[in-house]
């Protein structure tokens, strides 16, 4: 049940709270209760925000005999469409088995049948995962799973123009191990079968894949060597590389540095074909020197532009794209949106923090390019005047949090941590008419939120996380705050804090708090000062400590690969001094004496793989 609702929250930004003894009935084996399913099925989910942010758009597509009809794609989300210009939107995608989305191609001739591709393709430490690539003939009322099914990240469906029973998908495949399963795949008969086309090798897989628009045998693809721990990341490689088909996806021929491109390892490419002018091409290089390419000749030789303002973090990004009626107006989506005018030689920032930042997704109208529909982190916005004014598509509830927790006012309070969003407190339900409003939701921190925990004997104080472990306590009314993240006592010592540090409140003290690096703190007074209470709990491997090196050509880091260090904590609410501590490298800690003497249970944890993440231990609130 946890992780169902789990999953409805990460799909609809839906803060689900049950009374759990409502839902279970009387134990079954080993006196576990069992989940009464009839009353499960009573239960009626309602969205209560907030709207003032959405979450990660990573696909968009539209309707080309229609141009008000938008299909929007999430990371977590599933697909959601509008057939009012962005104006309202339903989801279509959710009896599908993964609401994970990379990818969205709809058929020119027929736009009823909408391919989707599962997983999505930015490979960042909280990346969701696809399980092969879906079709509907009916309008997104029923889908169908057409294969693929271990390729875990389809980022790009391309149809054929002219025959759309063929199929291109890309796939990045698996970004955590070396699997067969990545490279270009192709369908001639709409999607019964497929064969792979284009392989490297089994960490190569394919980041970009787009299509001539006058030709539509001729394909780019770009190829990707990559992989992720969750210690490091690197990027780049021998297998990266740019490839040109002339004969719709059969035979491919590999582009390198006698054709203009950089010499040595590649990392991700994004590639985009001027509709105007299909000889004109751009590539956007990661390299030992990052920076733009173009071609003049449809791709046989290169060019080096633009080296700054073209984009920033490849990994997350790498994506280009061209106005179809103006082969030398540019587009580059990364942390923010840059232009170029010139056809690449300079840009110049287009979208700062006008929209919110960290862009994935980016549709130009074909016939009118000052129609533009983008996608980022913080939902889908759209411009009709080439980006002097924006209107965010506010009702696409597909926020991802990473916490929930809830308060004892009357209505209750509802509080929890984004993605990229911030901390947020709530409402559950209001005594006054119209409902809950935007208004009626405070942000309390920014950056990624995480644990966004009120104070128990007084829910007008917040603690607030955000990623790397800095944590702050908050007074909703006057919006102070005090920036409480702890330090070690010998001032030299690095504390080791996860990306979604682990964070509980004392269940004895109504000012103590513990907090999780790979020692646990613990604070009496609110957080102002603190007490290691334990050793190094975590197998403290010295071989997962690199994240500050990490991101293979492109240095990046950013707290993300922190490892070695706690990630939940559940003190017990029935006996003081008795508490458990789980790591993200397997170790599960029981301390009975708060803190004074420790017992590992890693290797008493039947079927759990050696260095597992433990990312949850919820404490009876009966039996210590």
């Amino acid at each position: 049940m946890l992780k169902y609702t789990h999953r409805l929250t990460l799909q609809h930004s839906l803060l689900i709270l049950v009374t759990f003894n409502l839902l279970l009935t009387p134990g079954t084996g080993q006196n576990r209760p069992a989940l009464n399913s009839e009353v499960l099925k009573t239960m009626h989910i309602r969205n209560i925000g907030p709207g003032a942010m959405s979450g990660r758009i990573t696909a968009i597509a539209v309707d080309p005999t229609h141009p008000e009809v938008i299909y929007a794609g999430a990371a977590s989300g599933g697909v959601w469409r509008s057939k009012s210009g962005g104006t309202a939107w339903e989801p279509i995608f959710d009896k599908a088995p993964t609401q994970g989305v990379g990818s969205i191609a709809i058929n020119p001739r027929n736009p009823d049948e909408i391919w989707v591709g599962t997983g999505e393709g930015n490979p960042r430490n909280s990346q969701n995962f696809g399980v092969g690539i879906f079709k509907t003939i009916n309008g997104g009322k029923d889908w169908v799973c057409m294969g693929l099914q271990n390729t875990r990240t389809i980022h790009r469906v391309v149809l054929h123009r002219d025959n759309p029973d063929i199929v291109f998908a890309a796939s990045l495949g698996s970004t955590y191990g070396p699997t067969e399963d990545r490279g270009v795949f192709k369908s001639i008969d709409g999607g019964k079968t497929w064969n792979k086309t284009l392989y490297v090798n089994d960490l190569t897989g394919c980041a970009d894949l787009v299509a001539d628009p006058q030709n539509p045998n001729k394909l780019y693809a770009a190829m990707w060597e990559y992989r992720r721990w969750p210690w490091f990341f690197k990027s780049g490689g021998k297998g990266s590389g740019l490839y040109v088909s002339y004969d719709a996806g059969e035979n491919w021929e590999k582009r390198t540095d006698k054709d203009g491109l950089p010499e040595g390892d590649l990392g991700r490419i994004g590639l985009a074909v001027a509709k105007s002018n299909p000889d004109i091409v751009y590539a956007l290089v990661e390299a030992k020197e990052n920076a733009l390419y173009k071609s003049t000749d449809g791709g046989k030789k290169w060019q080096k532009m633009a080296e700054k303002g073209q984009g920033d973090r490849p990994f997350y990004y790498s994506e280009i794209y061209v106005d179809p009626k103006n082969e030398n107006r540019v587009y580059s989506i990364y942390t923010f949106i840059s232009k170029s005018e010139d056809g690449g030689k300079t840009f110049a920032t287009w979208a700062g923090w006008t929209i919110h930042p960290d862009h994935h997704a980016f549709w130009i109208s074909p016939d009118n390019p000052n129609y533009i529909i983008n996608g980022n982190d913080g939902g889908l916005n759209i411009t009709l005047d080439g980006g002097k004014t924006w209107r965010y598509a506010e009702n696409i509830p597909v926020g991802q949090f990473y916490h929930v927790e809830t308060d004892d006012e009357w209505p209750y309070n509802v509080y929890g941590g984004l993605q990229d969003n911030g901390s947020w407190v709530g409402p559950s339900a209001v005594w006054k008419s119209g409902g809950i409003r935007n208004s009626d939701w405070q942000e309390v921190y920014f950056g990624d939120g995480f644990e966004t925990m009120p104070r128990k004997d007084d829910p007008r104080y917040v603690y607030a996380q955000s990623q790397g472990g800095e944590l702050g306590l908050v007074d909703r009314k006057t919006g102070e705050t005090k920036y409480i993240k702890p330090l070690h006592p010998d001032g030299e010592t690095k504390l080791r804090f996860n990306w979604n540090a682990a964070l509980a409140q004392d269940p004895w003290q109504p000012k103590g708090i513990f907090f999780g690096s790979q020692f646990l703190h613990h604070s009496n007074d609110l957080g102002q000062t603190w007490q290691i209470l334990s050793p190094d709990l975590t197998t403290n491997d010295t071989s997962k400590m690199h994240q500050d090196v990490s991101g293979g050509l492109t240095f990046d880091a950013t707290n993300a690969e922190n490892h070695c260090t706690i990630i939940t904590l559940s003190p017990s609410p029935v006996e003081r001094g008795v508490g458990w501590v789980g790591t993200d490298d397997g170790n599960v800690q029981l301390t009975t004496d708060h803190g004074k003497t420790w017992t590992n249970f890693a290797k008493d944890l039947p079927d759990a793989p050696k260095n597992s993440w433990i990312p949850v231990i919820e404490s009876s609130h009966h039996n210590p």
